[in-house]
């Protein structure tokens, strides 16, 4: 009796967050959205940064979460730098340091060598251009009323199954647009598209005419954790995985703001194809634009791109990049 009880409790929670793979308990799991999607199934938020294994496999957490009662980690393939939600009871984690992983792809990302080409900017803090050849395409989703272009995401699907984008959520812009939000993870869940979700704040602040180093993230009271953290756990609520991308509001930032994203182990991402500010992209290229309803410019100079083969190909996802 005892032991048909314990299965039971395993099952209820288990069916908290659903897996993929039902054969097996420990496969990386699947948070199912409910409506309203609502961020607060997930709590006990908290950054670590723990070195986990498994059968062998090893991977690095860098949160932890209960998700409906379920405890979850949201760990990162150091070479690979993807990302997955896993169950916490299934993995032997302890605490580790930059330095023990310096080694790994992954904290060469978060601390890039000096590049003294590169002067010292406000603007356009990060990785800004990526390795190899072809592009990085990245569509920022700031706040706003307007709808998601569609259109836009439709043709980008025409250029083949599994074709990569990398879009930065605001946290704001997602409570707003649940179905449009919907329907990209459709589009990914179909094969359409191969999207990888960064973080772009939760609030996206910006006061219009303010200078640069008084505006964004750099607003006085701003709480960096809150707007990393606060979109993150939304986008585990309506059923995806953060990457280990952020995309400061504006590409503002200065060194303070940098070293806090490396603290809590993400990747600041940056570009220099800015297609709406007349960028022209050029191989490895991280492209910008804005399918949000707020650009349609740079929208239809991809296009064109696309069209007169201007476009460096192929389009690459992003953890490719660094």
């Amino acid at each position: 009796m005892r032991r048909v009880v314990v299965l039971l409790l395993w099952t209820c929670v288990a069916g908290a967050a659903t897996a993929r793979g039902e054969d097996s308990a420990c496969a990386p799991v699947e948070i199912a959205p409910r409506l309203p999607p609502t961020r607060e199934r997930v709590r006990a938020y908290t950054p670590v940064f723990d070195l986990c294994a498994k059968e062998g496999a090893s991977r690095l957490a860098i949160r932890r979460m209960n998700v409906d009662g379920t405890p979850l980690l949201l760990t990162v393939d150091p070479q690979s730098l993807q990302t997955s939600l896993e169950r916490a009871a299934c993995w032997r984690c302890e605490e580790t340091s930059d330095a023990a992983q310096a080694k790994t792809r992954y904290l060469q990302a978060l601390h890039p060598p000096d590049d003294p080409t590169r002067p010292p900017a406000l603007v356009n803090a990060g990785l800004i251009h990526g390795a190899g050849g072809g592009a990085f395409l990245t569509g920022d989703l700031c706040p706003t009323r307007k709808p998601l272009d569609r259109a836009f995401f439709e043709k980008l699907a025409a250029q083949g199954q599994h074709t990569p984008v990398t879009l930065a959520v605001s946290g704001a812009w997602l409570q707003r647009h649940h179905a449009d939000f919907a329907w990209l993870r459709e589009k990914e869940r179909t094969g359409a598209l191969a999207i990888a979700w960064a973080n772009h704040s939760y609030s996206h602040p910006y006061v219009s005419r303010l200078p640069d180093q008084r505006n964004y993230l750099l607003r006085r009271g701003v709480d960096l954790d809150r707007e990393i953290f606060e979109t993150e756990k939304l986008i585990i609520a309506e059923g995806e995985t953060p990457s280990v991308f952020f995309r400061f509001p504006g590409l503002v930032a200065d060194a303070a703001l940098l070293e806090g994203l490396r603290t809590r182990h993400l990747v600041a991402l940056g570009a220099d194809g800015w297609l709406a500010l007349g960028l022209r992209p050029r191989p490895g290229s991280i492209v910008l634009v804005h399918p949000n309803g707020n650009e349609p410019v740079g929208l239809r100079l991809f296009s064109r791109l696309i069209e007169t083969g201007a476009m460096p190909l192929p389009l690459r996802p992003v953890n490719d990049a660094p």
